[in-house]
Order: structure tokens, then sequence, then C-alpha cells
């Protein structure tokens, strides 16, 4: 190899050496080293399994088209879908390039204060913000990302920063980031992919002084990662990077991490798992998980052309929330915004209703953990949460009755007890269509429900 050469590979090298922060003062928590083995070893915070409810927010430069899906630039460049070719063709001139939606991200009416509120009254306890998509294009103004990002181009202003503190001063919610790893487009990316990523250019020089930048600027609770591109763990050095995210960190001790961090690696490595989207197990998990779905049926970002049966109802939604925590998971609820910074009537409705729901039923949401059964074995659509330390248990039903009587085959009476109730605790009965204008589950009750 020429002397040339080694120094064009040597300096991004060094440029990831000088990113990183100096080591942290010793602190007594526990150290990880930079295998799965460790860090998966490493419990995760507390807060996340309390939380239950988080906000998922794709939005990016896929708004304006706003058209099929936020994958809008693939689905037209790549794989030449007719739709998207014909949508093109209709709408713009022929030369258009993606790129040149860019400065029609403007944002206009981006209100990080509205948005906030609206997500406090939503009952979630986080919310995670699509910081970089696979377009590249970043709502911060990266140093890695030139004339690619929301400072330079389009909104010229930091999203990233401007929900940041708008969260953290206004609502009591977790702040949290998505993060694509791969760009599909992106030169020194396609460069590494035809050298079965033997070649490491994308990672070194763009992917992970991004994730640097990341954390150390706006310290996300949530590090929520996607888009390994086919390419391994070892190819990203996410073993490397969550090293030092979990001991050097300044959110060392609250941030929670997902399991997309290199090819095969969903669903078996990371803080929770995933697995996939919309993943919905119905059954308890023996690991810590999440359910990320949309209530847009068929699409994370933001569509014009989508109808009102597009959209989930609250009853599916909550449908979707009940069965989700009572099998130990958390929900994470995704909107997408429109181009110019709005969240659209649907969706802020959804929101909160999603909110009024919650505050008369959030105790058999929040801080709850999961019963010895997940659902009833006589009634469908009932299901369990349980508040060991209160001998709690909570029966959450979807659907009323017919008989006027609700009868459950899990609860287990106990002779001579004065309450026909298991732990000689209680049974509390939630009824989901129960909004903030009534209180039937307010109380303790061995009735409506008959033992089996």
């Amino acid at each position: 190899m020429r002397p040339r050469e080694l120094r064009w590979l040597a300096l991004p090298l060094l440029l990831l050496l000088l990113l990183q922060p100096p080591p942290s003062p010793a602190h007594c928590a526990k150290r990880f080293d930079p295998t799965w083995e460790s860090l998966d070893a490493r419990q995760l915070p507390a807060w996340f399994d309390q939380a239950k409810f988080g906000i998922f927010i794709h939005w990016g430069v896929f708004s304006v088209p706003s058209f099929g899906s936020e994958w809008f630039w693939w689905y037209w460049q790549k794989e030449k879908i007719l739709k998207y070719v014909e949508f093109m063709k209709d709408n713009y001139p022929p030369n258009f390039k993606y790129e040149d939606f860019g400065p029609l991200f403007t944002a206009k009416f981006f209100n990080a204060n509205q948005w906030a509120d609206i997500f406090q009254a939503s009952g979630a306890k986080y919310i995670v913000l699509t910081s970089k998509h696979h377009e590249g294009f970043t709502l911060w103004g990266s140093e890695y990302s030139w004339n690619w990002n929301a400072i330079d181009e389009g909104p010229k202003r930091d999203i990233v920063k401007e929900l940041e503190v708008a969260i953290r001063n206004r609502t009591d919610l977790r702040f949290g980031l998505y993060y694509s790893l791969f760009e599909w487009f992106h030169p020194l990316f396609l460069e590494d992919e035809s050298s079965s990523f033997h070649k490491r250019q994308f990672p070194v020089s763009k992917t992970l002084p991004e994730l640097y930048e990341l954390v150390n600027n706006y310290q996300p609770e949530v590090l929520w990662s996607d888009g390994d591109g086919g390419a391994p763990d070892q190819y990203w050095n996410s073993t490397g990077f969550l090293a030092w995210l979990y001991n050097e960190s300044p959110v060392r001790d609250t941030v929670v991490t997902n399991d997309r961090w290199g090819a095969g690696g969903i669903c078996k490595h990371g803080g929770f798992y995933t697995c996939s989207d919309r993943y919905n197990p119905g059954h308890l998990l023996p690991h810590k998980w999440e359910n990320c779905m949309t209530i847009d049926k068929l699409s994370w970002g933001y569509r014009r052309e989508a109808g009102i049966s597009d959209y989930l109802t609250i009853g599916e939604l909550v449908k979707q929330l009940v069965e989700t925590v009572s099998c130990g998971g958390n929900l994470l609820m995704n909107i997408g915004p429109t181009l110019d910074g709005t969240i659209s009537v649907v969706f802020e409705e959804r929101l909160r209703q999603m909110g009024s729901w919650l505050k008369v039923n959030g105790e058999a949401i929040y801080e709850t953990h999961t019963w010895r059964s997940q659902n009833d074995t006589v009634t469908p659509d009932v299901w369990y949460t349980f508040k060991p330390e209160e001998k709690l248990v909570y029966a959450i039903f979807l659907k009323w009755p017919t008989s006027g009587q609700l009868f459950l085959g899990q609860p287990k009476a106990i002779l001579g007890a004065t309450e026909k109730q298991e732990y000689r605790g209680k049974i509390r009965i939630i009824n989901w269509m129960k909004s903030d204008c009534e209180s039937l589950n307010k109380g303790e009750t061995t009735r409506p429900w008959t033992a089996t």
C-alpha cells in the first residue's frame, strides 16, 4: 500500500479518537467490557419498565413528498416502484432529485413547546425522535453531515435541541433519540458494502462520530438504534460504543438501548428487545421488550393520501397498550408530523384520547408487573397486570360482557376469606371504555367479576 493511502485511512481513526471525551471520574457503578456477554448483563434502568408507554416521532425530509412511506427515496430511486415513479412524474419536474426536497422541509410551524404539551397530555413517559433516518438527513447540525442537516438546509434550526429543551422544561417525559446506523446512498457505505464490509470507512468517519456527538450534546435517555444495512456489529463497533455509553457517557446510569446494533443481533443482544416492527407476541417474554408500532397502519412517516380507515382507533390502540403491558412490554406508539412541523389533528386526537384513558386507568399500567397469568382463560380479551407490593391484581377487559356479568377464570377464591380474591388481596376491574368522565374503576371490588 502506498504511504498516501495509509495516511488517508488513518485520518478517520485519528478523528474518532479525538472525538471521544476524556475518561470520566471514577464512579461506583459496575464497568462493562466491549463484549456482548458483559453488555447484555447490564441491568436495565428501572425507569424504563415502569414507564410502559412512549411516543415515537418519524420526521425528516421524507415528510416533504409525504407519500407512500418514509422509505420514499428507496422505493422511488432504488426499487423504482411504479406508484412512486408516477407520483414524481405527476408532481415534480423531470430532473428533480431527492436532495431538492431538502429546502422544502421548512418546519415553518414547528413549535417544540406545543409538541411537548401534546406529548404530556398523551400520558406517555418518554419520547423517541428520529434524529436521522436512512436518508441521512440529521435533525441537528451534525459536523459529519455537511449541507445535509437541519442547520444548513431546510429548517435552519437545531430541531433536536429545541425539542430536548421543551421536553425537559415542560414535561416529566424522558427524552430519547432514534438513529439510523447506515444511509441508503452514502458513497462510503456503498463502497464498504462492496468490500463485504471489510472496509470500515463509513462507521469510522460518519456513524460513530455522530453517535458520540448526539450523546454528548443532547444526553438522550433512550438511544434507539436502527438500520444495520446488513453489516455485522463488528463493522459498526457496536460493543465498543456501548461500553463507552454504559461506562463513561453523561447518561451512563439512566440510558436504555434497544437490540438493533448489527445484522443478526435483533432480539438477541442489547438493552430491551424489539424483535421486529409492530412486535406483539401475545405472551410473556423472559426479556424486557418493546412494541414499536404506528397509528397509521401503513407508514411511520406522514402520508398525505392516508384515509380515516388507515388510522387505528383509540380502542385498537388501548388494546395494543394493554396486551403489551400485560406481557411485560412497553408500547412505543408512532406519529408522523407534516413537513411544516405540525402534528395533524388525527394524531393529536389519538394522543389526547390515550391520555384521557390513562388519566383514569393509568394505575393499572404504570409501574405494574406481569402476573402469573397474562390473560384470562374463561373470558377472552381480559388482561392482567399486577402490583405485588400492594397485593393488587388488575383485570382489564376490552369487551363489555353481553350477559352483564364478567366471569374470570384466573382469580382463585380462598375458602374462608372475607374477600374472594387471591393473596387475600384485591382485584380491580378496569373497563377500557371508561374515560376521565367516569369512575367505575376507582374502587376495589369483588363484583361484577365472578370467580370460577
